[in-house]
């Protein structure tokens, strides 16, 4: 199909006057539609050829010429080269000169750009190639594009990967995706699967060899989500770029050897990172968090131990099933909500934050006499109390 913009002009293919024209010489599909093209000299008839064109492309058509153009772009379509014009379609490139184009037209180099054309084209080419390598290194973690890790420096081997439960030691820097700094820890230490840290270095920690350096694209969800973070300063919703390098990995002491004080502490720690998930509204990772610091407390002891640690033991054991209580309520697990709320009672009967949620517990699930008694109870005990 070809369109008359003029009556004095031939007919014009639109997609090879556009971009013959963007290369500063005018190709037409005749002699004759040459000699009257001619006549279009001024501004005005030009813009309004390349605004007919621009708009006919911009429809997403392509405007077919004579057999001998469909020749060209047959052409050009084997040999594979293209080229973005304005209208943000694609289009493909003219090779070779038809033979009913005038004779006295210079070649396209000698018209200014052609040569350059054909080097920028070939530059797209190899930067291309490059892309689609560099994107072949990284590793899609969970399939999804939100965490991806790329080896920078190889580490000692595959047999040197870290295990669940391992104490692992990293080189951390973290930066926002535009380059700022949010935070570098040259020796950052945690325990690999217990959520200690970022979900994204759980995750991707595991999966690096000894020594190795590695960069790491985490998506908001496996970094600090929608709330963002104060400490460090990490707006919300922010994707994240992690320079990880693994410096260690051992295995855990056992928990039946390690001295009271150490015990308490590292219970401590995992209960106050299940507080940070809680606080986060991340109420499953919180759960996960208590646990492991009820494991703590419970293990049982190969060295010897006072009355005071035991019953520091004891105290941190009733915090962690509390607040265990406090999350499974979060997600509606009643039933072990009730089990937590239980368990501190056994040891401490008169616990009112586990009196008010069994309570609470006894109520959603429809047993009101029993869920009113209880809260009577925890009502005497404390009656300016307000947990929920």
């Amino acid at each position: 199909m070809t369109v008359n913009l003029y009556p004095e002009v031939a007919q014009i293919d639109l997609v090879l006057l556009s971009k013959l024209l963007l290369r500063s010489s005018v190709r037409v599909s005749s002699p004759t539609a040459h000699s009257e093209l001619g006549r279009v000299h001024d501004t005005s008839s030009l813009s309004k050829l390349l605004e007919c064109s621009g708009k006919a492309m911009a429809d997403g058509e392509l405007v077919n010429g004579s057999a001998d153009n469909q020749e060209v772009a047959s052409s050009a379509k084997k040999s594979g080269r293209a080229s973005l014009l304005d209208s943000g379609e694609d289009f493909t490139m003219l090779d070779d000169v038809e033979d009913d184009v005038d004779d006295d037209l210079p070649p396209l180099e000698d018209a200014g750009g052609g040569k350059k054309k054909d080097s920028s084209a070939k530059d797209a080419t190899k930067a291309d190639q490059t892309l689609s390598v560099e994107q072949d290194e990284w590793l899609d973690v969970l399939g999804n594009g939100q965490l991806r890790k790329k080896v920078v420096e190889a580490g000692a081997g595959p047999d040197s990967r870290p295990q669940r439960g391992q104490n692992v030691t990293i080189h951390l820097k973290t930066t926002l995706t535009d380059g700022t700094v949010v935070e570098e820890l040259p020796n950052l230490s945690f325990t690999l699967g217990d959520g200690d840290v970022l979900q994204a270095l759980d995750l991707t920690v595991q999966l690096m060899e000894m020594g190795e350096k590695a960069l790491i694209e985490a998506g908001a969800k496996y970094a600090y989500g929608a709330l963002g973070s104060s400490t460090p300063a990490v707006p919300p919703d922010a994707d994240l770029i992690l320079e990880v390098q693994l410096l260690s990995a051992d295995d855990a002491p056992e928990l039946e050897l390690m001295p009271p004080s150490e015990r308490i502490s590292l219970a401590n720690r995992k209960r106050e990172r299940g507080n940070v998930h809680y606080q986060r509204a991340d109420y499953a990772f919180a759960i996960n968090s208590y646990g492991i610091a009820l494991q703590i407390t419970e293990a049982t002891f190969r060295v010897d131990i006072s009355q005071q640690e035991e019953e520091e033991i004891l105290d941190m054991k009733v915090k962690c099933l509390n607040n265990m209580a406090a999350a499974q309520l979060k997600l509606d697990h009643y039933e072990a909500a009730l089990r937590s709320c239980v368990s501190v009672l056994a040891h401490q009967p008169d616990n009112v934050k586990a009196l008010f949620r069994k309570g609470k517990v006894l109520a959603l699930q429809g047993e009101y006499a029993e869920a009113i008694k209880t809260l009577k109870r925890a009502l005497k005990l404390e009656p300016s109390n307000k947990v929920t």
